[in-house]
């Protein structure tokens, strides 16, 4: 079982939650504005900082990564100066899929459910529970 760390993580909220304040307020990148940082994972020693972002309203958020790949050295330099840290992490940005496939999966349940209706339609009605009698 990993050891938890909880430094590591309240430095990856920290990190988060100013991090998606200085995307929203400081870049001004058409292709951030609807962005959202989703979760940061900080490796131990702080160095490196896994940075997950996703877009809202759209599956696809590569130019999105992509812009936030070319703003991290000014985003770390910005972090620098809001955090208390000796050295601020590197930040690698990821698209976070999460969303995206829960809302696929979400539509193939639906669907499924709805074949099965359609294929047994009385089945539905025979499931119910009867009411009493008193």
């Amino acid at each position: 079982m990993p050891k938890d760390f909880p430094r590591a993580r309240r430095v990856a909220e920290q990190i988060q939650r100013e991090l998606s304040r200085l995307v929203s307020v400081e870049l001004r990148d058409p292709r951030l504005r609807l962005v959202t940082v989703t979760e940061v994972e900080v490796t131990r020693d702080l160095a490196h900082a896994k940075v997950f972002v996703s877009v809202l309203g759209s599956d696809d958020a590569s130019e999105a990564v992509t812009a936030l790949r070319h703003a991290a050295g000014h985003l770390r330099h910005l972090l620098g100066h809001q955090l208390s840290l000796r050295s601020i992490p590197e930040l690698h940005f990821v698209e976070d899929r999460v969303l995206v496939e829960g809302s696929r999966l979400s539509a193939l349940i639906n669907r499924a459910v709805a074949e099965d209706a359609s294929h047994h339609p009385a089945d539905s009605s025979t499931n119910a529970p009867k009411p009493r009698k008193p």
